[in-house]
Formats: C-alpha cells, structure tokens, sequence
C-alpha cells in the first residue's frame, strides 16, 4: 500500500512539472493586431494556439486552468501565475485568494492560464460582442465572425475592425488561433466605447460585466447574454476556466442568471374605437397575439393604459370623432394576456368618464396583483414611487402627467394622474437611488407627432436623468421618436403606440404620416443592481389593433430615421 502512495505521488508531481514547463515554452506576440495604444503587446504571455495530437478533437471552447504543485511548501513560499489572458474581473477574483502574484510562471505553485480542459468545476466567462448603440444589426452568424477572424471572407466585417482588450485578445487567439493582421486591434477596456462610437463602424468583444448601456448587444448564432433565456451551451463567446487543486475556492462565472432583469416597456394603450371593435369581432386577445410572447418573457412587462374600464361603456364605433374615452372591464383578459406586471397611470382621459369608473379600474388592478404608478386615488398616492424587486434587483418606477387637463389631474380628495412637480420629482428621484433603487421616470408629455424631441423635451427629460433616473421615457408619444443617453441614464423620448388604432394621423398642414403605425417596445436590462443595456424591439401596427414584428426592410428604415433623429 505504501509502494502505491508514492507511486501516485510521484505521477502527479510528473504532471504538475509536465504542465508548468508547457506554460514557460512559446510565449511570443500575437500576429496580426493593430495595437496603436500598445508597443509592449503581451509581455511573456502565451498564446500558441492549442494543437490536439491523436485522435483528440479541437473543444469548442477552452478553460483558464489553475495548477497547482503537489510538493509540500511553506504557505509563505505559495505564489500565483495570473496569465494576461484573464479579464479584469476574474484577475481581481484570483488576487483576492491572498496568494502573492508572481510574474514567473515557471517557479510559480499556482497558475492562471488559458487550457482546452474542461472538468467538472469549471466556469464559464460570458464575452458579448457589441457595437455603438446607433447600429442597424442585430445579429450575426458565428461562423461569420470566425471567417473573418481567419481572414478567409470578411463578409460583414469588410473595412470594419474588432476592437478588445489585451486579455481577451489573448485568450481568443489561443481558442481561435490568431487573428488575420489588421482585423483586431487592442486598446485598454476603459477606452473601448469611446474608440468604437468614434469609429462609429467599429464593434469590440467584451467580457459581459463591461456591457453598458451605450453599447449595442449584438447575438450570435441567436444568442445574446442579455436575455433571460439565453441558452449558454450553445453561445460560442466563452471560456471554460477550472480550478486545481482541491482546496483552492471555486471562481463564480461573471454572468448569473438569478441577478439578471429584463424590463419591457411600452407605449400608448387605448382600448378604444377600432381597436375595441376588433376586440369585440375577432375575439378580446386579438391585438396580441403577435407580440405577447415577447411581452410575456420579460420579467417585468410595463403598460401605460391611458383609459378606465366603464360597466356601462358604449359598444364601440370605429368610425366616432368624440375623444371621450372608455373600455369594456372584459378588455382586461387582454392586459392579463401579455402578462402585464407594472401599469402606468399618466394617462390624460383616465377621468373621461368621472372619479368613479377610475376607482374601479384601480380595484381591478390590485384584485389582479398588479402595481401602478403616475397616478392614484389622491393626489398624495399619486405622487407615490411604485417599488418592485426582481431577481434581487430593486426598481422605482414614477411618473407624471404634464400636459394635464387639469380635470385629470388628483386633488388631495379626488383620484387622477399625478401632476409634475419638478422640484419634488428630483428630489424624489434622489432619495429613491440614494436607497439603492434604480429610479425609473415616464413623462405624459405633450405630443408633437415627430421623431425628433423639442428643446423642451430634452431640457426636462435630461433633468430627470441629471436626478438619478436610469431610464426617463416619454408614454405620450403617438409616433416613436428619437433616444439619447446622458451619462449612463437611458432617456427615450417616445415609444409610440401598443394597442391604439391610429393608423395614419393628419398633420396641421394637411399632410398624411403613417409613423403612427410603428411601435417600439424597449426592452432594458437589469443585472446585479445596474442598468446595464436596451434592446430595442420594433413592430408596426395591422388592422386598426395588433402589433406585429417588422420585416429586417422594415426596421432598417425605421430604425435609421429614429438614428437620424437623435442626431447619430
């Protein structure tokens, strides 16, 4: 039996040296990367691309291995090896184990470097690649993106470049082999948003805690990290990292999916005239049947429905002039059908058919289990924030009606939307993200029928991005318009209709615009506390009621005027 110990003891010593001797061997630069911030590229780090021998097939992905010497040493004596293909956040993961870095792998009792062995206690590091925000693309098909990485078709890449930083540079080229000269080019990662929109053509690889907002989350083979079905085994942007030897504390992945959020909020909703005689024709869940899926897969789906269920309300007349506004309590199954979770009341004809028919929508509402905000049962409910909490994430959602009338607006003994108060808005606003909660605010603003927001628009929007809102959207807006960011804060200043039936609108000079018909419905993403990104999703509206995806000719024309509107 003792024969036996030192036998095993011996090949595992054998392997351990076999391992760190591969590691010191072949450590040059990579070829073929434009690197103008950089001479000194990458040190001694190595990133030979992994060669199978025998009848071992090339993984689809490689893993960051932690070695470890099985000779017995004094803790003191204990040094880590951190390969520069790490990222920041799992360097600083390592780092925090306690073990002192060394920069000499060789004589090292722990290593950090990029391996094809997966085990049974590796994790996954999720990369995305992304684009300014301004980008036409959605998505793209893997081996598109490797082709042109080889160099063999550049496809869409053609006279674009693929900026990253130098650890994931490195650990790409050791999964990839290294890149066609000219085609990736490093920069440090706090510089790569400003370089890419400075391009404008240019998109980067990330590790997924650096998405943010003014990013454009680009999938890959239909998969992006961003979404809450993201499906892991299949998305190709990642790296398998193992941790050896027993003893040494497992590294979480950068991405975990009980932190993520995803938030889908819409515009107008008005139940009413053609749309409810459609409803009332072609069955109550009619308007969505082509958008419910999506709305139902976020987590939280938000509707600002502009109009109060009336008992008595008047079968509906697709044809009428009148602008006094009612719903049938039946069109709720409707509101439950897209799996509404958040309900905006900054609607100007809540009260078209007096206090109480609003009460009873309110009623209706908590019988359902849903939240409401921007309006309430006085006016000092109505200035309320609405606080929800998501997968450990903390929303605020406020809002105010500023075009009124003032009939519509609540008095301290009647029901109606919230009026704005900007002074109390900002202050509101920084109390509630001071508390920890991501602010969200929704204008019911004045409807100027075009993309581009007016002067008042962005001055008022952007004081309640300067408060601390994450996110300031405009619900008013008949035809989606223009978006912006100030900092970090998504400001979106009209996202069009959702059920309304505005099929063309007359503008004053006469003119006839059809934009009405086009829908967006932002879908923002939440993760570990931050607002991190926005998907924009766009439909155009059949049938006087229902939503439905836009053709890929569709939404690049629709997407390049709302670009061109925001000054991009």
């Amino acid at each position: 039996m003792g024969n036996k110990k030192f036998v095993w003891r011996l090949i595992g010593i054998s392997f351990a040296l076999f391992y760190s001797a591969c590691g010191a061997m072949n450590r040059g630069p990579v070829s073929g990367v434009d690197n103008p911030t950089s001479t000194a590229m990458f040190g001694t780090a190595s990133v030979t691309p992994f060669q199978p021998e025998g009848n071992i097939s090339t993984p689809s992905s490689s893993s960051i291995v932690i070695i470890a010497s099985q000779q017995t040493q004094s803790p003191t004596l204990q040094t880590i090896w951190i390969s520069p293909a790490a990222p920041i956040l799992l360097r600083q993961k390592v780092i925090e184990s306690g073990y002192p870095v060394t920069d000499d792998s060789s004589s090292s009792t722990f290593q950090v470097e990029v391996s094809p062995i997966t085990e049974t206690r590796s994790t996954i590091w999720l990369y995305a690649l992304v684009a300014p925000f301004p980008t036409i693309t959605d998505g793209i098909l893997f081996s598109d993106l490797k082709d042109a990485w080889d160099g063999t078709i550049m496809g869409l890449f053609s006279g674009r470049r693929l900026w990253m930083d130098e650890s994931t540079l490195v650990a790409f080229s050791t999964l990839w082999g290294a890149p066609v000269r000219g085609f990736a080019a490093v920069s440090p990662a706090d510089q790569l948003l400003d370089i890419a929109w400075t391009e404008r053509t240019a998109w980067a690889i990330v590790p997924f805690e650096e998405i943010t907002p003014r990013w454009k989350v680009i999938s890959v083979d239909g998969q992006s990290p961003i979404h809450n079905d993201f499906n892991m085994e299949s998305y190709p942007l990642k790296i398998n990292f193992s941790i050896h030897p027993d003893g040494f504390t497992t590294i979480a992945s950068n991405r975990d999916p009980i932190k993520l959020t995803v938030l889908a909020m819409t515009g107008t909703t008005a139940l009413v005239r053609a749309t409810a005689d459609r409803m009332e024709r072609k069955g109550l869940l009619y308007p969505g049947e082509e958008i419910r899926s999506v709305l139902r897969a976020a987590d939280i789906t938000h509707v600002s429905n502009e109009v109060s269920f009336v008992t008595d309300c008047p079968t509906p007349n697709p044809w009428t002039s009148s602008l006094r506004f009612c719903s049938d309590p039946r069109y709720i199954a409707l509101l439950e059908a897209v799996g509404t979770d958040v309900v905006e009341l900054t609607g100007n004809h809540l009260l078209d058919y007096g206090p109480e028919p609003f009460l009873t929508t309110l009623d209706l509402y908590d019988q359902h289990g849903w939240k409401y905000f921007g309006g309430g049962r006085d006016l000092h409910a109505s200035l309320q924030p609405t606080l929800m909490e998501d997968h450990g994430n903390h929303i605020a959602f406020i809002g105010c009606n500023l075009v009124g009338p003032a009939d519509d607006w609540a008095t301290n003994s009647l029901p109606g939307s919230a009026p704005c108060n900007f002074e109390e808005l900002v202050t509101n606003i920084g109390k509630l993200r001071s508390a920890g909660f991501l602010p969200i605010m929704t204008f019911q603003y004045n409807e100027y029928y075009q993309a581009n927001p007016t002067d008042y628009e962005q001055r008022d929007f952007l004081r309640m991005a300067s408060a601390g809102a994450v996110i300031v959207s405009g619900s008013q807006a008949h035809v989606p318009a223009a978006m912006g960011f100030s900092g970090d804060s998504f400001i979106h200043y009209g996202l069009g209709n959702l059920f309304f039936d505005q099929m063309s609108h007359e503008m004053p000079d006469g003119s006839i615009i059809y934009d009405t018909r086009n829908v967006f419905v932002d879908r923002h993403v939440i993760y570990d506390g931050r607002y991190i990104n926005t998907e924009l999703l766009s439909y155009i509206i059949e049938d006087y009621s229902r939503p439905r995806p836009m053709t890929q000719t569709e939404r690049r024309i629709f997407l390049q005027n709302i670009f061109n509107a925001a000054g991009w």
